[in-house]
């Protein structure tokens, strides 16, 4: 009896010691290709982050009044309480306008190599500034008239001196972009596999391990690598097989014809929360996109197993969002010369 105990307590000593084994290996692995997120998005020096200045930019990306109509903001096509996308497939805007591509999530947007599906902003200041004057988007008619209007309303003058107290005008075009890029660079949301990348290898269940090690074996993070898994490189859509899109890419920024059908490879953290997919919007399940991908991309075909091991991984990379950024703030009040709405 002795001896019999004995041998299956040895059993599972092996097994287990099969699976730490296993477990170290993955984990060895996939350090090699990701990175845990830090606490928050390193900023340029040209625009240090402050708890004021995040605050101040807080306001601005919740404020309607950067819109022509006053009913449009930042969080309207990026919004924080559904990680930071609207769930459409292309943002309602001006006149109910609609622009060709799907919002991309504005969390964690800071860690990647340029902003917008066709890299065309280079900085998160760069892109603060276009969807305020695009006309299908918040249509503002230019730079001057966003600064005029938010000059009219005494709290936001009262806090652009605090927080650039150093420039002999503070309120600018300028300062208004690095005032939202600065709390846009707080929206970090650490998940389970932050977790599992920091050496707690419970952090993530069997079969999102065994997803994670299909994801890197099959050849997914070839191209969705690094801190954000992805957002940092350009890759055409449909290497293998082609992906039917009238839209050309990074090829209206750039001209060149290798651009054709090149897009910013997107970001997969809380990639089953940003639904629906694509630069286009087009497959609203995460696993029909999957699957399109692989075909796509790698050109194989993953058996729905695969894909669902794959999907269960994915959705281990679901942080949380920041409750101080998803909390309304309470926006200072217009004046008697502040610019009605405008919506004809």
């Amino acid at each position: 009896m002795f001896k019999k105990v004995s041998l299956m307590f040895g059993a599972v000593a092996i097994a287990s010691s099969t699976v730490f084994a296993s477990d170290t290996a993955l984990l060895e692995k996939a350090r090699e290709l990701f990175e845990p997120l830090p606490a928050e998005i390193p900023a340029p020096k040209t625009n240090p982050t402050t708890p004021e200045k995040v605050e101040l930019g807080k306001k601005l990306y919740y404020d309607p009044r950067l819109s022509l109509s006053g009913v449009i903001s930042c969080n309207t096509c990026h919004n924080l309480a559904t990680f930071g996308v609207d769930g459409v497939e292309t943002a309602l805007g001006h006149k109910f306008l609609t622009g060709g591509r799907n919002s991309p999530t504005v969390l964690n947007a800071g860690f990647h190599i340029a902003q917008f599906w066709d890299g065309r902003a280079k900085t998160l200041e760069d892109q603060a500034k276009g969807p305020i004057l695009a006309h299908v988007e918040m249509a503002m008619p230019n730079p001057d008239f966003v600064v005029l209007k938010l000059k009219t309303i005494p709290g936001y003058v009262e806090e652009f001196k605090k927080v650039f107290k150093n420039d002999p005008d503070p309120l600018t075009y300028d300062n208004i972009a690095k005032a939202i890029a600065a709390f846009e660079r707080t929206l970090v949301t650490p998940s389970r596999f932050d977790k599992f990348l920091r050496g707690d290898t419970n952090a993530l269940t069997e079969k999102e391990k065994e997803g994670l090690r299909l994801f890197i074996d099959k050849g997914c993070a070839s191209c969705h690598n690094g801190v954000a898994v992805g957002g940092g490189m350009f890759a055409k859509f449909g290497v293998v097989k082609p992906y039917a899109t009238a839209d050309l890419g990074r090829y209206k920024v750039t001209k060149k014809e290798e651009d054709k059908y090149v897009f910013k490879v997107p970001s997969l953290r809380n990639i089953t929360q940003t639904y629906p997919y694509f630069h286009d919007g087009a497959v609203w399940d995460i696993g029909e996109a999957v699957r399109i991908m692989a075909e796509t991309q790698l050109g194989i075909k993953l058996t729905h197993e695969e894909i669902e091991k794959i999907v269960a991984f994915l959705d281990s990379l679901t942080g949380e969002i920041p409750e101080s950024a998803r909390t309304v703030p309470v926006l200072p009040p217009s004046s008697k010369d502040t610019p009605k709405p405008k919506v004809d």
